[in-house]
């Protein structure tokens, strides 16, 4: 690692996107190359008010200091590891000094080299220039968003699971789960007939109501969320439930577009985020529902830079290092 070393000097940029389910982080070089990365356990900046949250947070940083460590001198050909720039689902601006000093500390950084934004943020800085287009990230939750030309951020969504996130992951599994054990109610037994019921019992591991209680409430926000992968293998199999959740899923994610576009204008839209990775028959449930209430001209494309390569790319490039809206694109 680099302990004490200048932030502005060349060498390997470490970003992060960090959200509900698992953070990915991938190594940089100063010209643009991504040259590692991995997975490790999900960081939010909620972890950031409790002990609890702050043990779990530093234990991951860790974790990532480790995999960082075994990876960076043979990807890096000599390079230190010059910063480090995450998005975090959650986080918010005032926990900057909190982040950087956690950061800092378990990955041998100065404070002045690491540096967060949300992970919304970051998402947006790694689609578009400001003022150039929205984006739509669907994951564990849902949520909207455009950087203006100023640099101001609107969002429609992104409440979190009590409140909303419709379209995502969690809401996903949590439909899904509520829809089954309905059913349930009225014919015990039933579930035997249902593909959608079937796939879920079988990744909670048993059919019966014990199970599907322990699974659930032992479960993370996250962990809940990848219960959304059995509502998509339903539908290949035809569960016409299932089906009809996911066209919901899409439904549900066009009405934050349009809610968003009804305040910022119609601009190009990137969609981010492995719900887009289910099933198509999400992302044509959406497109169905711009079109019958956008522009028929509507530019909807997958984001084509990961975040965590954008972030990495980022923390490498002294040039950029406070203003994300020169992230290359």
């Amino acid at each position: 690692m680099t302990d004490g070393t200048d932030p502005t000097t060349p060498g390997l940029g470490l970003g992060l996107d960090a959200g509900g389910t698992h953070t990915r982080w991938a190594l940089a070089s100063a010209d643009g190359r991504v040259r590692a990365g991995g997975d490790i356990a999900p960081m939010s900046g909620q972890q950031l008010a409790s002990e609890a949250g702050l043990a779990a947070l530093t234990d991951t940083l860790h974790t990532l200091a480790a995999q960082v460590a075994s990876q960076s001198a043979a990807c890096g050909g000599g390079l230190a590891l010059a910063g480090l720039v995450a998005g975090i689902t959650g986080f918010d601006s005032q926990q900057m000094p909190q982040w950087q000093a956690l950061a800092a500390h378990a990955l041998g950084l100065p404070v002045a080299g690491v540096r967060a934004l949300s992970d919304i943020e970051l998402t947006c800085a790694a689609a578009f220039a400001p003022g150039q287009g929205m984006v739509l990230i669907a994951g564990t939750g849902s949520v909207a968003a455009f950087v203006d030309s100023s640099g101001q951020m609107h969002r429609a969504g992104g409440r979190g699971a009590i409140i909303d996130d419709a379209g995502g992951g969690h809401w996903l599994a949590r439909h899904a789960l509520q829809q089954i054990w309905r059913a349930e109610d009225a014919e015990p037994g039933g579930w035997q007939r249902s593909a959608l019921a079937r796939h879920a019992f079988e990744y909670i591991g048993g059919t019966s109501w014990a199970h599907t209680r322990a699974w659930v409430y032992g479960a993370s926000r996250g962990e809940l969320g990848t219960l959304a992968q059995a509502v998509a293998a339903a539908a290949d199999d035809g569960d016409a439930a299932a089906t009809a959740l996911l066209q919901q899923a899409g439904q549900e994610l066009a009405r934050l577009v349009l809610a968003l576009a009804h305040r910022v204008g119609w601009h190009p839209l990137a969609l981010s985020g492995r719900v887009f990775d289910l099933h198509p028959t999400i992302t044509a449930s959406l497109q169905q529902a711009l079109r019958a209430a956008g522009p028929n001209t509507l530019q909807v494309q997958r984001l084509d830079t990961l975040p965590h390569h954008a972030a990495a790319r980022l923390a490498a490039s002294p040039a950029s290092a406070t203003n994300p809206s020169t992230m290359p694109h």
